[in-house]
């Protein structure tokens, strides 16, 4: 090899590209705009008058859990699946703008959870969700 490759020859171009100062200045850049994008975003200062009574009523709801021996609870009170009828009328007599969210074990046979959302539909409650559990990616 010659004497001149072996030391370096001052002549010959350097074809590497130092990227450190470029991930520095990345890095403060990542930073600033993680730090004032918060700030970016603000709504319109008012100040609001107070009143002394609530116009807005929350929204007016219960949750009917059937479990996985088929117990039926309203809220957390446990009711009989023979009395649901009569207490779902109650409520919705009550609440006529009642919404009832169904939560069902997933082991409870179909036509148990088609029953409960029957008695619902019977007591003349009209708003039905149902309460599940967001699947992951693997049981999708």
């Amino acid at each position: 090899m010659p004497a001149d490759r072996r030391r370096g020859d001052p002549g010959r171009f350097l074809a590497e590209i130092n990227v450190v100062p470029l991930v520095d200045v990345v890095l403060v850049l990542l930073i600033i705009f993680m730090i004032t994008a918060p700030l970016m975003y603000r709504g319109i200062d008012i100040d609001l008058p107070r009143s002394s009574v609530n116009t807005i009523k929350p929204e007016e709801r219960v949750v009917l859990t059937v479990s996985r021996d088929r117990a039926v609870f309203i809220d957390k009170e446990r009711v009989p699946r023979i009395g649901l009828d009569d207490a779902l009328g109650k409520l919705a007599r009550s609440r006529p703008d009642l919404t009832v969210y169904l939560r069902a074990d997933r082991d409870v046979p179909y036509g148990t959870v088609v029953e409960v959302m029957d008695a619902i539909k019977h007591a003349g409650i009209e708003r039905l969700g149902m309460i599940t559990e967001p699947a992951s990616g693997s049981e999708r």
